[in-house]
């Protein structure tokens, strides 16, 4: 278990922790909690490069704890009505779609791999970004500014992208798949029987012997 990993799991550790805060009304808490847990997506992947630290349970982790952390604080969010509900449900609704994506891929092909897309990254920025401001601002009894308002159509726009992205990418791969498993040429006739070989060498000995 490498630091990188165990930055990933403090953060995994810290979803119930700011899910707490939120519902229990202490939303500077939580802000302060939730910045951290943000803080360190980006620690772990740059210390993983630095050091050449990148492994494959990483890969996984990573995202996981990715979005435990802003399912779990967008529903908090928008039980607590800090957040508009549609926002939630097409939040919760694209992640719902990537890991039941993910499965079904992984089922069918065998060959899946954790490659995040540039979408994909910009859309976990920006509802990062998005709930940060939001429990700053209702925490700390801010001006918002119309920033909110504005964050949550970026946010609503880049999880409809990126999460549409994912489902063609998956789907062109799943058809070139099978579409090669369609065109391979059959295997070459099975090898004969070795108890027929060695039938036939007996016949052949006594018909020499004759």
């Amino acid at each position: 278990m490498n630091v990188p990993n165990l930055i990933t799991l403090a953060r995994l550790g810290s979803v119930p922790v700011v899910v707490w805060l939120i519902l229990s009304g202490s939303l500077m808490a939580a802000f302060w909690v939730f910045l951290a847990a943000a803080l360190s997506d980006a620690a772990d992947g740059i210390i993983a490069k630095r050091f050449n630290a990148e492994t494959v349970f990483g890969a996984y982790l990573d995202p996981i704890a990715d979005k435990a952390l802003l399912v779990s604080v967008y529903v908090s969010l928008g039980q607590q009505e800090h957040l508009e509900s549609w926002l939630v449900i097409m939040v919760v609704f694209r992640d719902a779609v990537i890991v039941g994506g993910a499965l079904l891929f992984q089922t069918v092909t065998s060959s899946l791999t954790m490659r995040p897309l540039t979408i994909s990254k910009v859309n976990t920025f920006m509802q990062l970004l998005l709930a940060a401001v939001v429990l700053a601002v209702d925490g700390y009894r801010l001006d918002d500014f119309g920033a909110v308002d504005l964050l949550a159509y970026a946010v609503a726009v880049t999880t409809v992208w990126s999460g549409g992205v994912y489902v063609i990418k998956w789907s062109q791969q799943a058809a070139a798949m099978e579409e090669t498993a369609e065109t391979r040429p059959e295997a070459a006739p099975a090898a004969v029987d070795a108890d027929d070989e060695a039938e036939d060498s007996k016949v052949v000995k006594l018909e020499s012997r004759k």
